[in-house]
């Protein structure tokens, strides 16, 4: 007998050490699957206890008229009540009158790190009043924006000073208007941490490129447009993701200082609403029915901005 016969794997060109030590990283990689699962664990069981219990439980008050103190079963009808009350709608077409303050949320903070990474003159004190937003209260921004928008507020004195008091209006107190002048607070507010985001992302970049943009005889416009902006393209995606993110789900302090929802519901968004269903009316199973709304819209927002920078990628899901 052949060795080749003896031992069929040296005859397939297979060294006849490997299908043992295929078996011993098999057993090996099993083993690592395991622990990592049982490390994993406890996290796991903490993360459905805090998170996934509530959830489970506000998804039963919201099919059931809740007063806080005793429940009563209705049932899915509950949102088929909800999603036919035109109240809804309203508050939600306040949301999305929100997003279009986000091109403006984004730009201007974009400019303005242009600007102070070019380190024009007081370029540092600058840099500290656009970073005032990110250091101060939501609830202080609000209080702020009310003494500027209001009648007697800075705006109207500015334009009666200036020669433009017909111009003077209260904007506090029409629906558009103060939805307007909400945006416009909105902007200011996340003025400071996306200029950050800008700055850092400014910082990273090989300032060779730059340099080699100049020699080429780009203007400075030219090389913000062609060079900075593309290498920036994380940044302002990690910039838009949080900036509707706090559009949705983060304005409840500014709304409840500067409007209370009003004039009407002219101000009113969907995080706002189910504090005003639970806590101003009693109806504490509508306001549940609502966070699972707003609970449901923010994972589809979220998976479609997904889907948007990945496809910029050229992936897949």
């Amino acid at each position: 007998m052949s060795v080749s016969e003896a031992t069929p794997g040296l005859a397939r060109g297979t060294p006849p050490g490997r299908p043992a030590r295929r078996r011993r990283r098999s057993r090996l990689a099993r083993r690592r699957r395991r622990a990592g699962i049982l490390l994993s664990l406890p996290a796991v069981i903490v993360v459905v206890a805090l998170l996934g219990i509530p959830i489970g439980q506000a998804i039963y008050y919201s099919m059931t008229n809740w007063n806080g103190l005793t429940a009563q079963w209705i049932g899915p009808s509950t949102y088929s009540t909800a999603l036919s009350d035109p109240v809804f709608w309203r508050v939600l077409q306040n949301n999305g009158l929100l997003l279009l303050s986000i091109p403006f949320a984004i730009g201007i903070p974009l400019a303005i790190a242009a600007l102070l990474n070019e380190h024009v003159r007081g370029w540092r004190f600058f840099r500290s009043v656009y970073f005032l937003p990110t250091a101060v209260s939501w609830v202080v921004i609000g209080m702020v924006a009310v003494q500027f928008f209001a009648l007697n507020g800075l705006m109207n004195k500015f334009l009666g000073a200036v020669g433009l008091g017909t111009f003077q209006t209260d904007m506090l107190a029409g629906q558009r208007s103060a939805l307007i002048a909400l945006a416009i607070t909105f902007i200011w507010s996340m003025l400071g941490t996306n200029t950050i985001i800008f700055l850092t992302g400014m910082a990273t970049l090989d300032p060779t490129l730059l340099e080699a943009a100049r020699v080429d005889g780009l203007t400075r416009r030219q090389i913000f447009f062609r060079v900075t902006l593309p290498l920036l393209k994380r940044f302002v995606q990690f910039s838009f993701v949080i900036t509707v993110i706090s559009a949705f789900s983060a304005l409840f302090s500014l709304i409840f200082v500067m409007t209370n929802g009003g004039p009407g519901f002219g101000t009113t968004t969907l995080e706002f609403f189910v504090y005003q269903s639970a806590f101003s009316l009693g109806q504490f199973g509508t306001g549940a029915l609502y966070g699972i709304l707003l609970f449901v819209i923010m994972i589809v927002v979220g998976l479609v901005q997904l889907r948007l920078i990945r496809s910029e990628d050229g992936e897949g899901w």
